[in-house]
């Protein structure tokens, strides 16, 4: 190999590298000017306003294993305990309808942990096998991915909490995981990211539970 074909072979692995380092950086600026601050003290200071539909995402301090954690904030305008049982009817056909999932399935009941499957449009050859332990006096659900090396993740969990406002119920949903590419996922800001994500699945629950809310309503206080 001749000397100028070696320097090309230099050239273009620099460039390579350059160009590497120029998108990372790009994703960087972009997720300070995109997303809200990742401090857990803006966090908590992240609930919308009772009179809007406003849904906010902020990013929180991950687990201490890594990946990424996010909180995510909004209103839907249905009473709590409507809420509480259209969110807690997990043997339900409704969930398809969401566009990010392809399958749904109960499978079983122990008390107050419940265990279902998903399959999503991302991963529609796997189940996520997902653990919820329900709360009712404190109107929480606990959640887990039981299967997490099958789903390519290293771990994935959180919790909802509900709680009843003037205008409806407020959904505060909290989340940690981790897998392969969760920092572009985590940070991508042109669609197909975590943002798109969230915000289509807060639109999409705020307007079926309004369709179904009379289905909810008579079971309310049973």
């Amino acid at each position: 190999m001749g000397v100028d074909s070696q320097a090309m072979m230099v050239l273009k692995k620099q460039i390579t590298q350059w160009v590497f380092v120029l998108l990372a950086t790009a994703f960087s600026i972009i997720s300070l000017f995109c997303l809200p601050s990742r401090t857990c003290s803006a966090a908590a200071d992240s609930k919308p306003d009772e009179s809007e539909k406003e849904i906010s995402i902020v990013h929180l301090e991950p687990d201490s294993r890594g990946g990424k954690a996010y909180k995510l904030v909004y209103l839907v305008k249905v009473p709590l305990e409507v809420y509480w049982k259209f969110k807690t009817d997990f043997d339900n056909r409704f969930l398809v309808t969401n566009k990010y999932f392809r399958e749904h399935h109960f499978i079983s009941r122990s008390g107050n942990t419940v265990i279902t499957e998903n399959k999503y449009a991302n991963a529609p050859d796997v189940f996520f096998r997902w653990r919820t332990t329900v709360f009712p006096e404190a109107y929480r659900l606990d959640f887990v991915l039981l299967n997490p090396e099958a789903c390519e993740q290293k771990f994935h969990y959180g919790c909802i909490q509900l709680e009843a406002v003037n205008a409806g119920t407020r959904v505060i949903q909290t989340a940690y995981f981790d897998f392969r590419g969760v920092f572009l996922w985590a940070h991508n800001p042109f669609g197909g990211g975590m943002r798109e994500f969230l915000e289509y699945t807060a639109s999409w629950e705020q307007e079926t539970v309004l369709q179904l809310k009379d289905r909810y309503a008579g079971e309310a206080g049973k």
